[in-house]
């Protein structure tokens, strides 16, 4: 399968809400239990898209919606600036083929490049998937949250994962650059 990526826009929305709507209603990559309607949708991307963070889309040959993938705040406070929190989710037929780990690799290279200094995965349900995938663009564990949510009938863990990007905490940040103008400088 070939596979392009793009900066996303808002023409994706209906096909940000409907992976978002499976993963919600069938998956644990999130623990809302209700799918939030397509505006809920377009204000969460305005929100991510306004603090310049990477918001990006994969579509295969013929055109097909595949997936998509942003960074976004860890924490809102200022001193977490410099880390970001990874979020992929994929359309039912694009698991298991590669396209996560493609997301995840363009996605912690846009991170990188504009001077984030680490990248967190926090795992719904510790997906082994999802995992696996971070584990092999480089991310190490950085804990286990255990029976953090409830759904399906069950609990469920969260994994915390961590990369480094970039001189990761080797070097002081520039304050004077993004991502250090985040949050007011």
């Amino acid at each position: 399968m070939s596979v392009s990526l793009r900066s996303a826009s808002t023409d994706d929305l209906s096909h940000i809400t409907t992976i978002y709507r499976d993963s919600v209603l069938n998956g644990t990559a999130s623990y809302e239990i209700t799918p939030p309607t397509e505006e809920e949708m377009a204000a969460r991307f305005q929100a991510i898209r306004e603090k310049g963070y990477p918001y990006i889309v994969a579509e295969d040959e013929a055109g097909a919606f595949l997936g998509y993938a942003y960074a976004s705040s860890f924490r809102t406070r200022p001193a977490y600036r410099w880390m970001v929190e990874d979020s992929i989710y994929l359309a039912p037929q694009a698991r298991g083929r590669g396209v996560g780990r493609l997301l995840l690799d363009t996605l912690v290279e846009s991170c990188q490049t504009l001077g984030f200094r680490q990248m967190i995965a926090v795992i719904g349900g510790a997906h082994p998937a999802s995992v696996a995938v971070h584990r092999a663009a480089g991310f190490t564990e950085a804990g286990l949250l255990k029976g953090t949510g409830y759904k399906h009938g069950r609990w469920l863990d969260t994994m915390l994962m961590q990369k480094a990007l970039g001189d990761g905490n080797g070097s002081d940040p520039d304050p004077a650059v993004y991502p250090g103008t985040l949050f007011g400088g």
